[in-house]
């Protein structure tokens, strides 16, 4: 089987997603109470976190870095999604409907970019 060369097109594809669904008005999602119990918005952002990280990581494949720098970019990578989702917040408090600024989704964005961080680290760099 073929191997998948690392691009930017996923990394870019999904930062596109994940800026559509952080911008769509608070009224388009469903109110249930049940949700907000298990914090299902929260795993939300982990999520799309992890993995908007992850494939930033994935795409500086392609330029086959050594190790140390190929890590030190990986945590520029997790850092720079961090600040992206704490610009987020505000873009949501300031120009949103329906938005608001969470200090929670920032610790849950965070929380997001280090999963995605520890996991490309495992998987990509080799011990």
């Amino acid at each position: 089987m073929k191997k998948i060369q690392p691009s930017f097109f996923p990394g870019a594809a999904w930062l596109v997603t994940t800026t559509i669904l952080l911008i769509v008005p608070g009224s388009a999602f469903p109110k249930a109470d049940w949700l907000s119990k298990v914090w299902f918005d929260k795993w939300v952002h982990i999520f799309l976190f992890a993995v908007l990280v992850f494939l930033w990581c994935w795409s500086l494949l392609r330029y086959r870095f050594d190790e140390k720098r190929l890590k030190n970019l990986f945590v520029v990578c997790s850092l720079t999604g961090f600040a992206y989702g704490v610009g987020m917040e505000f873009v949501q408090k300031h120009f949103v409907a329906n938005r608001f600024f969470d200090s929670g989704d920032i610790a849950a964005d965070a929380a997001g970019c280090v999963a995605g961080l520890i996991f490309s680290l495992r998987r990509f760099i080799k011990k």
